[in-house]
């Protein structure tokens, strides 16, 4: 593959709902450049960008894959992500990776909910954006509808460059509205000829051509003017007004076209040429290491090397490949890499670029282009590499937060080395898997995105590290205290010949009214009853008591003991006798002093637009939650505040995306304890009892 200088780079990242069409776009720009002699399709599990095996059989995209792709002096990085919301992240890195996006729109479904993502996606990294709307092929495609949502959604900016010419219920060309040009396919192919505009076709021209005047007039004061005195711009004007504000956001283009003979893929690659800007346009943000402070950094090949790993990927044949961006300078084979972040230096071998699963070895990457090193262990994605003594650590990719969770354990003993080991694989891959110990519940917690996240990391270690996993619904940290007061005698007294164990305890039990703390411990011993000598091992005794309730085994929070009596032996007395005693006075006492179980309350965050705030407060009252507050924020949401008790939480994440259509997220952070109902008190005692 040739050296690009970075003018010539695009670094386009597909977007949008799942199944709308990304991977086959891909594989269409790949076709039509010649990189395949055939398209491959995602039911038959033959493209370039769909390569695992989880993905073919799944058959949708799991990861983003890279696909560089040579087009009339162009190099244009084509980033596929997954649309399925559980993989997030993966489209989340992406888009730190790119310059510009491509938001791919399923010409029959419309404007769906990973739409809208797509576009808040871009908004929050500030991405210029273009829409393709594919599969106009489909009888039930319409360009027409979809350009009045899109209207509707995101303003008047959007506006239509081309417009499908339908004839005998097919996909025959298309209108460009820039030159008012027809352009007519030559048979079934992607290959076109200048025609005439249809006379069907001129009331939808003449509306989609003032809906993109309009969007041009938009862009400046002196335009508007003209547009309002009934002034006509010169297709000079229109295209520098274009190539300027499409680049800034200012005008959203919509193209269309089809994935069937990869019609619309040469139009799609004309425009990210001319309209998308280079990464000399855009700068990356850093922070310097000498003073702190976050500075923008140009794309400038002239510098010294430095670049960003925005991506990993883990494969147990080829090994590990860390996908990185150029920043600055140009990176070879044989450069000395140093890791800004671990402060490690490594020598580079190899440098490649990445096209589906095939690793292309390359001889320089100028500033602002992507590709992968590989087998550098110390590099991670976020990680920023230089040459020594570089200053600016980059951003790292900025992922969502996993809140969903299922406890996992091994299948077969003697597994558990291999787990941990695939897991750590598969973490690297992917930010947004967790695992996490939770030694009060001796449980393991693996914490996604999403169930089916969570299904396919299963079924990967299991494939590719050849272990196997169970997923549990995760058990709750329940704690224990009590309500009343209560006063007990606790005595251990044994004799075995020679010295003897003796201890006797008077203790009062009461709660201390602070939940944050397990006990505190007082003593009002008169008269020498027991020795201060033995105080510690009192307190001991209650230390250890308190790690398993007596009710349920939950840990014990609340709790005020004190010792106000008791007796001693001058020989038969130890420190473990009357630890004993206190264990024994502790279990009497709590049972006798109103027990309870209390529960962990969360504190729960939901974003939703206004049509669908009824139904999630509904389903909080489901949860046992109390609504705490609603907030409006733009564009038309509301954020829900709510305690929930996190024992509800469980498959939230999916019941959210029931009532709302996949729009809604949330996220929750522990709050406090507080006495559960008597019903859940009593089902999980019984739980544990069967444990």
């Amino acid at each position: 593959m040739n050296v690009y200088e970075t003018d010539k780079i695009r670094n386009v990242v597909l977007l949008g709902h799942g199944g709308a069409g990304k991977t086959t776009l891909t594989e269409a720009l790949a076709f039509i450049t010649g990189i395949t002699k055939r398209m491959g399709k995602v039911t038959d599990g033959n493209t370039i960008s769909d390569f695992d095996k989880e993905e073919t059989k799944r058959q949708f995209s799991i990861s983003t894959s890279l696909v560089p792709i040579e087009w009339e002096g162009y190099k244009v990085n084509v980033l596929d992500t997954p649309g399925y919301f559980d993989f997030v992240g993966e489209a989340e890195e992406a888009v730190a990776a790119a310059d510009a996006a491509v938001i791919v729109i399923n010409g029959k479904a419309g404007v769906e909910v990973g739409t809208e993502k797509a576009w808040e996606l871009c908004e929050k990294n500030r991405l210029p954006v273009m829409f393709f709307v594919t599969g106009m092929d489909d009888d039930h495609a319409s360009f027409k509808n979809i350009m009045l949502v899109l209207n509707e959604k995101f303003g008047r900016k959007v506006a239509p460059f081309y417009v499908p010419m339908r004839e005998n219920e097919k996909f025959v060309g298309y209108v460009n509205l820039v030159k008012m040009k027809g352009r007519r396919f030559v048979g079934e192919t992607s290959e076109f000829e200048e025609c005439e505009i249809p006379d069907y076709l001129e009331h939808h021209v003449s509306v989609s051509y003032d809906s993109l005047i309009e969007a041009v007039a938009e862009t400046s004061e002196e335009f508007m003017e003209r547009y309002f005195e009934g002034d006509t711009f010169t297709n000079e004007e229109i295209s520098q007004a274009l190539r300027t504000h499409v680049m800034d956001g200012e005008i959203v283009p919509v193209l269309m076209g089809s994935g069937i003979n990869a019609q619309g893929a040469k139009m799609l690659l004309y425009c990210i040429s001319k309209y998308f800007p280079s990464p000399l346009q855009r700068s990356v943000y850093g922070k310097d290491l000498s003073n702190g402070e976050i500075v923008p950094v140009e794309y400038d090949s002239s510098k010294y090397m430095s670049a960003k790993v925005f991506k990993t990927l883990v494969d147990p044949f080829i090994g590990k490949y860390s996908m990185l961006k150029v920043c600055t300078g140009s990176l070879t084979p044989d450069t000395m890499l140093y890791n800004v972040n671990k402060e490690t230096e490594e020598k580079l071998s190899k440098l490649y670029v990445l096209r589906g699963k095939e690793a292309i070895e390359v001889s320089e990457l100028k500033a602002g282009d992507i590709g992968a090193v590989a087998k550098i262990n110390h590099i991670a994605t976020g990680d920023t590499i230089a040459l020594k003594g570089a200053q600016v650590v980059y951003d790292r990719p900025e992922v969502s937060v996993p809140y969903t969770s299922m406890a996992y354990k091994a299948v077969n003993k003697g597994d558990e080395d291999k787990i941990a080991s695939a897991l750590a694989k598969l973490m690297d891959e992917d930010l947004t898997l967790k695992s996490v110990i939770d030694s009060e519940n001796r449980q393991t917690l693996l914490y996604g995105i999403g169930d089916q996240q969570l299904e396919v990391a299963v079924s990967k270690m299991a494939e590719r590290y050849k272990v196997n996993v169970e997923l549990s619904r995760p058990k709750v940290a329940f704690r224990e205290t009590i309500l009343k007061k209560s006063t007990v005698t606790g005595t251990h007294k044994k004799q075995s010949g020679g010295h003897g164990q003796y201890g006797v305890v008077v203790m009062e039990f009461e709660p201390s009214g602070d939940l944050e703390t397990p006990f505190v411990f007082e003593e009002r011993v008169v008269g020498g009853a027991v020795p201060k000598n033995y105080f510690p091992a009192v307190e001991k005794g209650l230390q250890d008591s308190v790690l398993k309730g007596p009710v349920a085994g939950y840990p014990v929070v609340g709790l005020k003991a004190t010792l106000i009596d008791g007796k001693y032996h001058p020989v038969d007395s130890s420190e473990m006798a009357f630890k004993t005693a206190t264990s024994i006075a502790f279990k009497a006492g709590f049972m006798e002093a109103g027990p309870v179980l209390l529960e962990p309350i969360a504190t729960l965050s939901v974003t939703v637009p206004n049509n669908f705030a009824g139904d999630v407060m509904g389903d909080m009252n489901k949860r046992r939650g109390r609504v705490l507050g609603m907030d409006h924020i733009p564009g038309g949401k509301q954020v829900i505040t709510a305690d929930v008790p996190m024992s509800e939480l469980f498959g939230y994440n999916t019941d959210l995306r029931s009532m709302t259509g996949g729009i809604g997220t949330f996220s929750y952070e522990f709050a406090r304890y507080e006495q559960a109902p008597v019903d859940v008190q009593q089902r999980e005692i019984a739980a544990r009892a069967a444990e």
